[in-house]
């Protein structure tokens, strides 16, 4: 799903994202609800940032991905961690373009999620390119989304990767 977001950047430049688990739902601009094989999922534009609801028989997952005042804890590149009955994996990267770079990427990344069922993407008025765009699915039994943040005025592509997965029990030694 493909909206025009009628907001102008609640986040200034990649530097300004934050990482969070476990915070509540926040205003969101657009969201898609998604069941993934007995998992509910609600992906949420927050301005140029995001937030996943992950809500499974094994428990719930919050993620914020945002600008956050007062926040001390910056987008990290990994995060490898227990949450509840869940491994939780998070991964974040931030690409420099060129500008003609970033036009291709951009008309590629809102391609591939305009359309997917599982996809939401949100272009801000003024650029094609400043978007912030999500993608989920379910794969051997976890759960998994990317997102792209997109700060067209520098040239910053901000890409995150997240895994929840339930964790395998413990095999005891014979």
């Amino acid at each position: 799903m493909l909206t025009t977001l009628n907001t102008a950047y609640t986040d200034t430049s990649a530097a300004d994202l934050a990482w969070t688990l476990g915070r509540e739902p926040l205003p969101a601009l657009a969201t898609l609800d998604l069941e993934l094989a007995g998992a509910t999922l609600q992906l949420r534009l927050l301005g140029a940032s995001h937030q996943v609801l992950l809500e499974e028989e094994h428990g719930t997952c919050s993620e914020t991905v945002a600008c956050i005042p007062g926040s001390s804890t910056p987008l990290p590149l990994g995060v490898a961690k227990r949450v509840g009955d869940w491994e939780y994996e998070f991964a974040a990267r931030v690409e420099h373009l060129t500008p003609g770079q970033f036009a291709g990427r951009a008309q590629e990344l809102l391609a591939l999620v305009a359309d997917h069922p599982n996809g939401l993407a949100g272009v801000f008025p003024g650029s094609p390119h400043a978007f912030t765009a999500m993608l989920a699915q379910r794969s051997e039994g976890q759960v998994q989304w990317r997102t792209w943040h997109a700060y067209p005025q520098d040239g910053q592509l901000v890409a995150t990767r997240t895994r929840v997965g339930v964790r395998a029990p413990a095999v005891a030694a014979l």
